[in-house]
């Protein structure tokens, strides 16, 4: 363990030990919580994540709302409210309802397409939480900075940006001109702006004015998140390509590890000698690799491979490993 711990030191070129990793609240504390609802992101922030991720998708009438999908059956009850509204596949797309039909919706824990939870211990309660808006979480957030004495930043992602445009709406454009209007589109704003769709992301960069940190998600193939060939993508010549434009990268957890999944990918090493930031997704502690303890895998990520922050649905298990590390923090 120390000769893998050294030889990650030495090639990743990485920040001392005393350096802390960011915690990023995925959708919130949504492990304790419906994913994005303004109560996930209340805990997250009780809970001192030092960011809370926001996926944005649009409304009917060009309104960015907090959601992690362009469908809405699997986190609503938008099949009981509005059981004509579906399209010929089936699925209910929020941009196909006005946020004041959107406001009408209850929010529940995560389910499949057979309606069962997808992660069976979490929320279990109906409660009437709502779908928010991008700016009802940006005036939440804010409030909470000024009345706890913190610097919670946000961390949209821009959803099927491709798809948004097919239905007529740009929603890079709108996100930006949203955050324009609250005075956060400059790089000293506590705001990352992602995307998985690199043809986006750079347009955000080089035709919209976009001046916010931004990170490139980084996928599989065979995922479809966008037109992006994230096999190029991390390559050498695609990662150089990301850091003409980008701050940072997000890759899936497992890509960052080689095969023996005990040593850093080049994906990791390449990044790091390009000088991008490194946030991987997602840490759950009720969806832990084979054979690792939460504390295992926490080690793994934050003191071996040294990431500069990390998504997680469990804000506060987070923090207290880091805390536990560096007391005097």
């Amino acid at each position: 363990m120390t000769k893998v711990f050294l030889t990650v030191c030495s090639l990743l070129i990485c920040a001392s030990l005393s350096a802390r990793p960011l915690v990023i609240a995925h959708r919130g504390a949504s492990a304790y919580l419906p994913e994005h609802t303004l109560e996930a992101a209340v805990l997250a922030h009780g809970m001192n994540a030092d960011y809370i991720e926001q996926d944005l998708v649009l409304s009917k009438d060009g309104v960015p709302v907090v959601l992690h999908d362009i469908h809405l059956e699997t986190v609503t009850d938008v099949e009981q409210r509005f059981p004509k509204r579906a399209r010929e596949d089936g699925r209910y797309y929020a941009i196909d309802f006005t946020l004041a039909e959107l406001k009408t919706l209850r929010v529940h824990e995560r389910t499949d397409t057979s309606g069962r939870q997808v992660y069976t211990k979490r929320y279990p309660g109906q409660s009437p939480f709502q779908i928010a808006t991008f700016e009802e979480q940006i005036e939440l957030i804010s409030a909470l900075n000024r009345t706890r004495h913190r610097q919670t930043g946000l961390y949209p992602e821009i959803k099927s940006p491709a798809f948004h445009r097919r239905e007529g709406l740009d929603i890079s454009k709108i996100v930006l001109a949203l955050l324009d209007s609250y005075g956060l589109n400059h790089p000293g704003a506590r705001v990352y702006l992602q995307c998985f769709d690199y043809e986006e992301l750079k347009r955000l960069k080089k035709e919209l004015g976009a001046h916010v940190m931004l990170v490139q998600l980084i996928g599989e193939n065979g995922w479809q998140e966008s037109a992006t060939d994230y096999d190029w993508l991390i390559s050498r010549p695609g990662l150089e390509a990301v850091a003409r434009i980008a701050d940072g990268i997000g890759p899936w957890i497992p890509q960052l590890l080689d095969s023996s999944g005990r040593a850093p990918s080049s994906l990791l090493l390449n990044a790091r000698e390009l000088g991008l930031s490194v946030h991987p997704y997602t840490f759950r502690s009720d969806q832990l690799p084979s054979g690792q303890t939460e504390q295992q895998h926490l080690e793994l990520l934050l003191n071996q491979l040294q990431v500069d922050g990390l998504f997680t649905d469990f804000p506060d298990r987070v923090v207290a490993f880091i805390s536990a590390r560096a007391p005097n923090d």
